[in-house]
C-alpha cells in the first residue's frame, strides 16, 4: 500500500462515520477481473465489511458499469445504493428496480438498436462478445479466441456507432457504446452525494471511468460541499496510470482493498 498508510488516509471517515460516505467501483475493485463478466464474484470478506459499513455510514454505494440490478446480485447486499451503467441508472436500497437518469430522455434504446444490426458471424469469428446493458452496449474481447482481431473489429464497430450519433468509452478490454456523454460516474457520484448528509466521502476504483468519479469528488471538495474526500486507486497492469497518480491511497488489486474496507467497518 502507498504512503500514508490506510488508517491515516481514511481518518476523515473514521472520525465521524454517520457523516461519511463510502463508494466503490465493482469490477476490478470489489471483485477481481475475470475472463467472463458473468463469473465475477465479490469475496466474502469484502461483502461482510460492506454490510457493516452500510450500518454505520451515512451512505454506502457501489458504482458500476453493469446494470444496477446485476451489480446488486453480484454484491449480494440489498441495503446498499447502486449506481449502474456508469450513472445512467440509480437503484436505491431495497428498491425493486432501478430508475433511469433523466438525461437519457428518449435515447434509451439507441445503442441496442444499433447493436441489433451487427453481424453475429463476424463477431463469433474473432470472439467479440456483445453485452446488452439497456442504454449501453458493451463490446468485450477479454478471453477472445483472437484478441487482436476482436479489438480491431470493436474499433471498426465503434467508428460506425459514432457516425450514428453514439458515444464511445474505452475500458479494460471493453468498448462501450453509449447514448450520450453528459452522464458519467462523476456526475452520478456528485448527484448522489449532494442528496445525502455526507460531509466526507471515499471513492475506490481501478479504471478510466473511475477517474470521472475522482473528478466528481474534486468538484464537491473544491466547492466546499465536502470537507474532505479520499480517492483510493486500485492498481492493476491494465488500468490507467492516472488512477494511482491521483489517488490519496493506492492498493494493489481487490485483495488489498479488503483491509481498508475492514478498517472502515470497524
Amino acid at each position: 500500500m502507498s504512503t500514508p498508510g490506510p488508517i491515516a488516509a481514511i481518518e476523515p471517515l473514521l472520525a465521524e462515520p454517520a457523516s461519511a460516505a463510502v463508494l466503490c467501483d465493482l469490477d476490478g475493485t470489489l471483485a477481481p477481473i475475470v475472463e467472463r463478466p458473468e463469473l465475477a464474484r465479490v469475496p466474502d470478506a469484502a461483502r461482510v465489511a460492506l454490510a457493516r459499513i452500510a450500518d454505520r455510514y451515512a451512505l454506502t454505494a457501489v458504482v458500476s458499469g453493469r446494470r444496477a440490478t446485476v451489480a446488486r446480485e453480484i454484491v449480494g447486499l440489498e441495503k446498499l445504493t447502486y449506481i449502474g451503467n456508469h450513472g445512467f441508472e440509480l437503484l436505491l436500497p431495497n428498491a425493486p428496480e432501478a430508475r433511469s437518469a433523466p438525461e437519457l430522455g428518449s435515447r434509451g434504446r439507441v445503442a441496442e438498436e444499433f447493436a441489433a444490426g451487427l453481424d453475429p458471424a463476424e463477431l463469433d469469428a474473432v470472439g467479440l462478445r456483445v453485452e446488452d446493458k439497456g442504454p449501453i452496449v458493451a463490446l468485450h474481447w477479454r478471453g477472445a479466441a483472437d484478441p487482436a482481431g476482436a479489438q480491431e473489429l470493436a474499433v471498426r464497430i465503434g467508428a460506425a456507432a459514432v457516425e450514428q450519433g453514439l458515444f464511445l468509452h474505452h475500458g479494460r478490454m471493453v468498448l462501450e457504446l453509449r447514448p450520450g456523454n453528459e452522464v458519467n460516474k462523476g456526475t452520478a457520484v456528485e448527484s448522489l452525494l449532494l442528496g445525502s448528509e455526507a460531509a466526507v466521502a471515499l471513492y475506490a476504483g481501478d479504471d478510466t471511468t473511475d477517474l470521472d468519479a475522482f473528478a466528481g469528488l474534486d468538484r464537491l471538495e473544491t466547492s466546499g460541499r465536502l470537507a474532505a474526500a479520499v480517492r483510493v486507486g486500485v492498481a492493476s497492469a491494465e488500468g490507467p496510470t492516472e488512477i494511482t497518480a491521483l489517488a490519496d491511497l493506492t492498493v494493489e488489486g481487490p485483495g488489498e482493498l479488503i483491509p481498508v474496507l475492514a478498517a472502515l467497518a470497524g
